[in-house]
């Protein structure tokens, strides 16, 4: 955890480094679907692959209130930015941080933190995504080695991975609390692994994603996390809280570029002789981004806070990042008919930002899985009181 005055100047280095840098090059990527590599190196100098990671393996140790300001300054510009980044700052490097030996953890965080080997985690597969435990890919011991067959789709960083996370079936029937899942660590370089052409997406061009394929890859014992078998889904769902208050603190990031970019544009553009934002419907549609995106920020900074006390915040990560996920895709959608017909144009930053906006109600579990893991949560709390 760092002093206040340290996060402060974390935050102002960051803030003017995106304003200054990643801000003017948000069209060239959108074009050439493509990170300039200079960027990725002036990411691991500023250590943020390393937000998550504890000092005692090379990262800076930011606890989750700490990540997410952090977070909200890096996607005031393009959100694949952020997604060079995220895996490692997440699913990447927790479930190792959490159940990981500690032959795993000093090996690989290190690694991680320092942005030398950027993590993909590799869950969803063509027939199964929101049903995650119903996975094929499968792995089998053979001796002192686990062999894995299957395939995974829609990874994200894929096609630059140096380290797939695979969750893989250990057991053919699908067994209590999901005991049939295991959690591999696989370095890209495995014979066997296979990485496809890069998905072409409605949004978020720059951020790479692809399927993965493994045949026949055989890791040794030591690959599983934590060394035992039947645990994967367990570590997967104990990291996707924290994961899930990574995306929200996105989308309140992302949503306050957008409202920025609706104000600037109603105060400066004319109609009927008088600035957009002196007519009453234009300012209602303000307000109402205003109001959604305060309730964003306060619902953000009490979740992380309650995270970092230890609390059990299953319930309240899946509140935040549903109404976050909803509340940048309804800030988007205004900024656009704010634009008008210029909002509708590819060379608007808000016709960028509604489609790349549009995915954070679908990954790290959809609007309508965290919709069933609250009222699962709620009803169960009803019966226990």
């Amino acid at each position: 955890m760092l002093d206040r005055e340290t996060l402060e100047q974390l935050k102002d280095s960051v803030r003017r480094y995106v304003r200054e840098k990643l801000v003017p090059l948000e069209q060239q990527v959108a074009e050439e679907d493509r990170i300039p590599p200079g960027i990725l190196d002036d990411f691991r100098q500023m250590g943020l692959f390393g937000l998550s990671t504890p000092e005692a393996y090379g990262g800076l140790g930011l606890v989750c209130a700490e990540e997410i300001e952090i977070i909200i300054e890096l996607t005031w510009a393009s959100a694949a930015f952020r997604s060079a980044v995220g895996i490692n700052l997440g699913l990447g490097s927790q479930g190792i941080l959490m159940d990981g030996t500690e032959a795993q953890k000093d090996h690989w965080l290190p690694k991680i933190a320092s942005g030398e080997v950027i993590t993909s985690f590799c869950l969803t597969e063509p027939d199964s995504g929101s049903d995650s435990a119903a996975l094929r890919t499968r792995a089998v011991l053979d001796g002192d080695s686990w062999v894995i067959d299957g395939s995974k789709r829609y990874i994200t960083n894929a096609p630059v991975a140096g380290l797939f996370l695979v969750m893989a079936r250990t057991h053919p029937e699908r067994l209590p609390k999901n005991a049939h899942v295991t959690a591999f660590l696989v370095p890209a370089d495995t014979p066997g692994v296979t990485v496809g052409p890069k998905d072409k997406k409605m949004g978020q061009a720059g951020a790479w994603s692809a399927d993965v394929y493994f045949e026949n890859v055989r890791v040794p014992r030591s690959a599983i996390i934590g060394g035992e078998p039947g645990r994967g889904f367990v570590t997967a769902m104990k990291s996707l809280d924290r994961g899930r208050i990574n995306v929200a603190s996105v989308c309140v990031g992302q949503a306050r570029r957008i409202l920025h970019e609706a104000t600037q544009y109603a105060v400066g553009r004319t109609q009927f002789g008088e600035p957009l934002a002196s007519f009453q419907l234009i300012q209602a549609m303000l307000a109402d981004s205003q109001t959604d995106l305060y309730a964003a920020e306060c619902m953000l900074r009490d979740v992380a806070r309650r995270y970092d006390a230890g609390e059990r915040v299953s319930l309240e990560a899946s509140c935040c990042k549903l109404f976050c996920s909803e509340m940048v895709g309804r800030i988007a959608d205004r900024a656009v008919q704010i634009h008008g017909g210029a909002g509708y144009m590819r060379d608007s930053a808000v016709e960028r930002f509604y489609r790349d906006v549009r995915l954070f109600r679908i990954y790290e579990g959809t609007t309508q899985i965290q919709q069933i893991i609250i009222g699962k949560e709620l009803a169960r709390r009803a019966a226990a009181s």
